[in-house]
């Protein structure tokens, strides 16, 4: 009797789950417009297994847009299906509705809140524009003007390093250098904390971080990942990425206790008002103290932290957290280009400047300089692409390593160029039902040859200069690009990370020659990992050489 009752119940659970999740995905989207797109490969998994996987998923949208047009929709885990938009005027309404209507799934919060905590990254709505609005200041012009000199501080730590090399090498042939990055800046300028990876010494956030750039994916994790967006729980599966994660969560906490407890003591002892009004840390010990609208809680203010301290080894974790973009991943791309077609920038910044450019100088006075850093971003984003659903509620959880959101109540996209459905009809706009998964493929767009034109993927600076198309424009982006995402929820800390790059592009460029040791066209490749980095083609890892000599 009591074995018939355990079954009993087992099957009553067994069925409550099944009638749940009927309901779940008979409600999910429901009333969404149907569109052309992708047959499914897999019922089980989609085409997400595929994208999961690709080398360079921007491939893959590109060929889909160019065969179902710039919105269509593709199938996903457990027969859920998404729409992807590459429509300017669609993308430019979705981002704009992210407060009000898309919001993140349960996932993507639950991920963010076991890796970082309730900070910026987690919240959503209200506490997040409250949340935001204390960090705004450290962020302002004026913030970032009077930290310009610890950009530079951190650019000529590595510059000496390499004199160093240099210095060592008995030829003037130069030396071959696997190029460091300048991981320094964000850690002294927001949270008072020196990784000291420029000088060659590793953390534990800092080896944590790079087991996760190299780590391979196994079909499982693939797997147990794809499906968490359905079953956000799997996210609790002990994977050796989400062992990684935990670690480095563990190692985060320990930094942010350390430096909060520190701050907290030169605050007492009245040695810490300048620091109060002008880093980030001292912002949110500002924000706990405060009794305004502005307020944080001591949990709020301890999960900003991590976020802050990681951003200081990568500038993002794919999950966009501040979505300061990543420029670490940035700086390198810069070098790998810059070791293609170095003359052009390196003249205009020595004709102009004898001594290191201001930041008003960095921010306004060098066009060349400006045309180069946007031709990074534009070729080499580190997110892939922004993924959000709609759905009736904002839960207590969610997150990605994506930008995924949900919208709170059924919304209308319209569209710039109409497209005929399945059915074989003309639309010019798309119903999204409570649900439904939107994409936005930011990498594939940047680099559309119908946005930018039929030499789309070519390092060419001086695009900048002349009129861009007039799709491109549509886009509202920083600068007509989707790099530092865009809405209410853009990049908190672009103009940072673009007077960060700049300065550190600046020093370099003007006194080292950087090629490929081996042939100028050396073929570059993308290492898959948290984010995309370059690899000399069919080499192992994220590494690439380059023959570093004097400018004379």
């Amino acid at each position: 009797m009591a074995s018939l009752g355990v079954h009993g119940l087992l099957a009553l659970l067994g069925l409550w789950l099944c009638t749940k999740l009927f309901l779940r995905f008979w409600r999910r989207g429901a009333s969404t417009t149907r569109l052309s797109g992708s047959p499914s490969p897999s019922r089980f998994l989609g085409v997400m297994r595929h994208l999961s996987l690709a080398a360079d998923s921007s491939e893959i949208y590109e060929e889909w847009a160019a065969r179902y047009g710039p919105a269509y929709e593709i199938p996903a885990e457990l027969g859920r299906r998404k729409i992807i938009l590459t429509d300017p005027k669609a993308v430019t309404h979705f981002y704009s509705s992210e407060r009000s209507i898309y919001v993140r799934p349960e996932n993507d919060r639950l991920f963010v809140d076991k890796i970082f905590g309730r900070g910026v990254l987690w919240a959503e709505g209200d506490t997040h524009k409250r949340q935001r609005k204390a960090l705004t200041p450290a962020f302002s012009n004026a913030a970032i003007r009077r930290l310009t000199a610890l950009f530079y501080d951190s650019t000529y730590k590595m510059k000496s390093r390499w004199d160093a090399i240099l210095d060592s090498v008995p030829s003037h042939d130069g030396a071959v250098i696997e190029v460091q990055e300048c991981l320094d800046s964000i850690g002294v300028a927001g949270f008072s904390h020196d990784f000291r990876y420029i000088d060659g010494q590793k953390s534990a956030v800092t080896a944590a971080f790079e087991a996760l750039q190299v780590i391979e994916t196994s079909l499982f994790s693939t797997i147990i990942f794809i499906l968490s967006f359905t079953f956000p729980i799997l996210l609790s599966v002990p994977t050796e990425r989400m062992r990684l994660f935990w670690a480095l969560r563990a190692s985060l906490d320990v930094i942010a206790q350390r430096l909060l407890a520190n701050t907290r003591r030169e605050k007492e002892a009245g040695a810490a008002e300048e620091l109060m009004d002008k880093s980030v840390i001292g912002l949110l010990l500002k924000a706990e103290m405060s009794g305004t609208e502005l307020h944080m809680t001591q949990e709020e203010v301890t999960a900003q932290v991590p976020i802050g301290l990681l951003i200081s080894v990568s500038l993002t974790v794919r999950s966009r957290a501040l979505n300061i973009a990543n420029l670490r991943c940035f700086d390198k791309w810069a070098l790998v280009e810059l070791a293609r077609h170095p003359d052009k920038l390196r003249k205009d910044l020595m004709s102009r400047f004898s001594t290191d450019p201001t930041w008003d100088q960095l921010y306004s006075e060098l066009p060349y300089l400006d045309a180069t850093v946007l031709k990074v971003l534009r070729l080499h984003p580190p997110i892939g692409e922004t993924l959000r659903e709609v759905s009736s509620s904002i839960h207590p959880w969610h997150t990605h390593y994506q930008f995924r959101l949900q919208a709170a109540h059924d919304d209308i996209i319209p569209l710039g160029t109409p497209i005929v459905t399945p059915s074989g009809e003309t639309i010019s706009s798309i119903v999204i039902g409570k649900g439904t998964s939107v994409v936005a493929p930011i990498r594939f767009m940047n680099r559309s040859e119908a946005l930018w034109g039929p030499d789309a993927k070519e390092f060419k600076p001086e695009r900048w200069f002349a009129d861009i198309t007039t799709q491109a424009k549509e886009l509202q982006g920083h600068r007509h690009l989707l790099t530092f995402h865009d809405g209410p929820r853009t990049c908190l800390g672009n103009a940072f990370a673009l007077a960060e790059f700049k300065a550190a592009l600046s020093v370099l460029i003007r006194n080292f020659v950087l090629e490929f040791p081996d042939v100028p066209d050396t073929k570059i490749e993308k290492h898959v990992s948290i984010v995309p980095r370059p690899k000399v083609a069919g080499q192992n890892g994220a590494k690439v050489p380059l023959k570093v000599t004097r400018v004379e």
